[in-house]
């Protein structure tokens, strides 16, 4: 079977045009979607769990390329272009690694529905604590960083953080039960996760 017609590409290709779509920050807010980049990446740990030596590392150079040409030719600024930068690895692994884990227990039950938002913020929560963290203990924006600082940097941006990416995490969830659904109905109840 060629990798084109394998199922893990195309949903590795739909996965890759969320994100550009919603990553990048065009000039006008009519065009902006909130950025799925979270999700991406946990979808895929759920979607594309064995998958992961090719497509978590090309979801991750896709973001890098897609922050690159936003700085360099539609003028984003890089603000958030930091040491601290390189901590996007591991955090957008372990949302990778929270949707690998919900895979292996996945059920389309109320205990399915409740793994599943729990690993979605576990994994969120250590996505932001790393991103977040690095680039306030790093970043070197904050000034003088200090602890009572960065509670108070944590309690402005967590749930904001958290909030897009469970939106369109529950987009999919329910995207996901139709096609189970569907394919259940035309007698042909193949997994869609792998």
């Amino acid at each position: 079977m060629s990798i084109v017609s394998d199922k893990r590409f195309v949903l590795l290709l739909v996965l890759a045009l969320v994100m550009a779509a919603t990553r990048f920050h065009f000039p006008t807010p009519v065009l902006h979607l909130a950025d799925a980049s979270w999700a991406v990446f946990f979808l895929g740990g759920f979607y594309l769990a064995k998958a992961w030596r090719w497509a978590l590392p090309l979801l991750f150079v896709e973001a890098v390329a897609i922050d690159y040409a936003a700085i360099q030719y539609l003028g984003v600024s890089n603000f958030c272009v930091t040491v601290a930068y390189w901590f996007l690895l591991p955090a957008y692994a372990a949302l990778w690694f929270g949707g690998v884990w919900l895979n292996q227990r996945q059920s389309l039950n109320l205990q399915g529905f409740a793994l599943a938002a729990i690993s979605l913020l576990v994994s969120e929560s250590l996505c932001f604590a790393i991103s977040n963290g690095s680039f306030y203990w790093l970043g070197r924006h904050a000034g003088t960083a200090n602890w009572s600082g960065y509670v108070a940097n944590f309690e402005q941006w967590y749930f904001s953080f958290l909030r897009v990416p469970f939106e369109y995490v529950a987009a999919a969830a329910v995207l996901h039960v139709l096609i189970v659904k569907l394919r259940a109905l035309n007698g042909g109840a193949q997994p869609v996760a792998g």
